[in-house]
């Protein structure tokens, strides 16, 4: 029987403080919410939260006796040591698929992956921060806002796009079409998948008949209703069909694990079982069909552009890889942060996060309530809070995610703390964040695309956040390579707090999450941005 894993709830301690088991029940549940949560494969096709299970054990075991002058280094999801530090250090420092430059490329890493001597952490899987669907949210329901506000008034409706990809991170793209207003037909290869997503309410409807799909999605756009409608196909497969049809959405992205091509994206003309079997006896053939099928699905994408539809790429290095299979003009299509979240990046604002580890809902419930007394002006802010409790809880711990910026995140950090510390929640509460942060993250396909000085690919800044977030007493630190890039193609910081209730806490969590949002203003200043440089002065960040 497959090994499973639940995150624990209630006021038991198995660990000496509840710093540490805070931080042994977020790797709990990133495993609970996992897409193979038996393989420790927690989303992108290759994200683990730990290299294996012995290493797993291990982590769990150290994690039980870990002192509060204690640190545990974790090198790529192994447990390498515990050395004396202090109290106001981190308790776990973490490094994941770090490559020297010239040897940053899948074939030396998976290498070393089959010699068991690494593992792909992909963003918060490997720093034990994924909460599912509910963490990307937020971000997805903003971005698709944006596009709404930009090019059709505010809203979706009456709007049709397409897309692909109910992964983990893919998943969230329904609701955050439909609560805009629009209809989106999205395409997931994957049938159990797709009907787990539907029995989950992240989607309306599901077909095998692109046909079905197309009658259903024309006929809620013709009557403005919002709808989602998940199609049991080949994206790049349905995309050149529409595109054959003269059938043109009015905007077409793609969340497919694309970046990478071995285990997550499917070649055209093969069912899922065929690909998973070329997959294990002939890798170099199936890599050749997923990049020629990547190929042909950025054509039609950039086909669709070309007849008016707003074309995206949403972080995934689709463009990355149908420029190295021969589109030459991949790159027409721009990126989601360049056009939709840079002026949130700006002014130190990204997908803040917490977790009730009592996994008491009711905490969580009580955490919106207190934002939106503290901050009823932030507009953003209480519409999210007023959709988010719709957000389908699947499983793990009571969790959300709230975009909030350089100095209201601290107040909110400190103000959890309160709550814990007056007896208003159930327990205590992981504070952590996405990647796809203001200044936690160098990806020039995506963060970093097109920064108006050209310091795309310079990767100091993420680094700076870790060492910054360390200094300033993070409970958790890491340092992610590749990610939804690809091998090579970034370098990320993460970052988890613990809010025990502890009144000496309020300074270390204020110190932490002013240094982590601060370090994003300064990068965008640094970059020229009059927003951040606006900030960064008012604020005395810039040294003049």
């Amino acid at each position: 029987m497959p090994r499973q894993v639940k995150a624990m709830r209630g006021p038991t301690l198995r660990c000496k403080g509840w710093r540490q088991e805070g931080l042994l029940r977020m790797l709990e549940n990133t495993v609970e919410n996992g897409e193979k949560p038996e393989e420790l494969v927690i989303y992108a096709a290759t994200g683990k939260a730990a290299r294996n299970w012995e290493a797993f054990d291990r982590i769990v075991a150290s994690l039980k006796v870990l002192e509060e002058d204690q640190t545990l280094a974790v090198q790529s999801g192994k447990p390498i040591g515990v050395f004396r530090t202090n109290r106001e250090t981190p308790l776990v420092v973490m490094a994941n698929a770090n490559l020297v430059g010239n040897w940053a490329n899948w074939e030396t890493f998976w290498d070393l992956e089959a010699r068991g001597l690494m593992m792909y952490g992909q963003y918060t899987a490997g720093s034990w921060a994924y909460i599912g669907t509910q963490g990307i949210m937020q971000g997805t329901f903003e971005n698709f806002a944006e596009c709404a506000r930009l090019h059709y008034g505010g809203s979706l409706k009456g709007r049709l796009v397409l897309t692909s990809g109910l992964g983990g991170m893919g998943s969230a793209q329904p609701l955050g079409v439909t609560w805009n207003g629009g209809v989106v037909i999205i395409c997931e290869v994957d049938e159990e998948k797709t009907r787990r997503r539907l029995e989950a309410g992240l989607v309306d409807r599901m077909t095998h008949d692109v046909d079905e799909a197309l009658h259903m999605a024309l006929q809620a756009k013709e009557r403005g209703e919002a709808l989602s409608v998940a199609l049991v196909a080949n994206g790049a497969e349905v995309s050149n069909l529409l595109a054959l049809k003269g059938i043109v959405p009015d905007v077409v992205t793609d969340q497919t694990s694309a970046h990478d091509a071995l285990n997550g994206y499917y070649p055209a003309g093969l069912s899922l079982q065929e690909a998973d079997e070329l997959r294990r006896t002939d890798p170099q053939e199936y890599i050749r069909r997923s990049m020629e099928t990547i190929a042909l699905h950025v054509r039609a994408m950039l086909e669709f552009q070309s007849k008016g539809a707003i074309a995206f790429e949403y972080g995934n290095n689709i463009r990355g890889q149908a420029r190295a299979a021969g589109v030459a003009d991949a790159f027409r299509i721009k990126g989601f942060v360049q056009l939709f979240a840079r002026p949130s990046f700006c002014v130190g604002r990204g997908p803040f996060r917490w977790v009730a580890l009592s996994g008491d809902p009711a905490d969580i419930e009580a955490i919106d309530r207190e934002l939106i007394r503290m901050f009823p002006d932030d507009a953003n802010m209480v519409r999210w809070l007023g959709l988010a409790g719709r957000v389908p809880h699947v499983r793990g711990l009571p969790c959300r995610t709230c975009w909030l910026g350089y100095g209201p995140r601290a107040e909110a950090g400190v103000m959890i703390n309160r709550l814990v510390r007056e007896g208003r929640l159930s327990g205590p509460v992981a504070m952590t964040r996405d990647h796809l942060d203001t200044g936690a993250v160098a990806q020039p396909t995506r963060e970093t695309e097109n920064m108006r000085d050209g310091s795309d690919a310079v990767a100091d800044w993420p680094l700076l956040n870790a060492l910054l977030n360390a200094s300033a007493g993070a409970d958790l630190v890491a340092i992610h390579q590749g990610a939804g890039s690809g091998m090579g193609g970034s370098i990320s910081a993460g970052v988890t707090l613990i809010a025990d209730g502890d009144p000496a806490s309020d300074d270390r969590i204020r110190r932490v999450l002013m240094s982590d949002t601060g370090i994003g203003v300064l990068r965008h200043a640094d970059a020229g941005y009059e927003d951040a440089v606006e900030l960064a002065r008012r604020e005395q960040l810039l040294l003049e």
